[in-house]
């Protein structure tokens, strides 16, 4: 008989507030990206099967299926170049959402390090976290709960990762005093020459910085790229598939939530290093 799903589940609803209409100020004018090189919607042609397989997966929970209009999970995965039989790595996974798209993509000959370090005030959502990778479709994750800073975040030898990405957290991380500058050598470290590692956030308005991490929970665009590129990665290119022009990136994103516009980044290691990062 087929395990059912915890009832748990049910928290993650609240995500379906999301498919309310645009709620935004007549007012609000296009904040132009920050890459040159972003690329439109990828066509249906484009995706790979294997990737329409696993968002259409019957294994995926109602919940995170409701989130999918908003969040358009094919696009992320075929724009980062999520294949089957990788390794990848999902930081700050939250309930798991990117987490179980990525071990039905590289299926049992792949591995995903799922990684979450929460304070005790969202046990609830830890617990969410647990309950998912207990499910059979996801025997091939490993759970990592240390910081993303952690300097052994990974139990395997650098230049061992295909992919890294971080899913709309970018910014916790900076809010909650991860040393970002730390984490983003060490994801270089640790991810293959040809490596990818993938940024999904919160745009916040254009020369703000990281002032708006902990009150809108937003960042700029551009302070996110100069703070990886200093690690010595490469920016491949940029997506809108996530950009919503009516945002104006003033307000708090929970206030409208999958409303917010998005940047979608793509940073390579390079096959050929120009330089060593300490």
């Amino acid at each position: 008989m087929k395990k059912q799903r915890p009832s748990a589940w049910a928290i993650i609803l609240i995500g379906v507030a999301l498919f309310a209409g645009p709620i935004f100020s007549a007012n609000a004018r296009p904040i132009a990206a920050a890459s040159a090189s972003e690329i439109g919607p990828i066509p249906e042609s484009g995706i790979p099967p294997y990737i329409t397989a696993a968002v259409n997966s019957p294994e995926r929970p109602a919940a995170d299926r409701a989130l999918d209009t908003s969040r358009k999970p094919a696009q992320m995965l075929t724009f980062f170049g999520i294949k089957p039989g990788t390794t990848v790595a999902d930081l700050a996974a939250g309930a798991g959402y990117t987490t179980e798209l990525l071990a039905l993509v590289v299926g049992p000959d792949g591995k995903v390090y799922s990684q979450n370090y929460l304070p005790p005030k969202l046990k609830k959502l830890m617990d969410l976290w647990h309950q998912r990778l207990a499910q059979p479709a996801l025997k091939n994750v490993v759970a990592i709960e240390k910081r993303a800073d952690d300097p052994a975040l990974f139990p395997v030898p650098p230049a061992s990762l295909d992919a890294v990405v971080i899913n709309m957290d970018y910014h916790d991380f900076v809010n909650n005093k991860i040393n970002v500058s730390e984490m983003n050598r060490y994801l270089y470290r640790m991810l293959k020459p040809g490596g990818v590692y993938g940024i999904i956030d919160n745009s916040a308005q254009p020369g703000s910085g990281i002032r708006d991490v902990g009150t809108l929970h937003r960042i700029d665009e551009r302070s996110v790229i100069k703070q990886v590129t200093a690690a010595g990665f490469r920016l491949k290119g940029s997506s809108s598939v996530l950009r919503n022009p009516s945002d104006d990136r003033t307000w708090f994103i929970m206030k409208h939530r999958g409303q917010q516009d998005r940047f979608m980044l793509k940073f390579v290691k390079p096959t050929r290093e120009r330089r060593n990062p300490s």
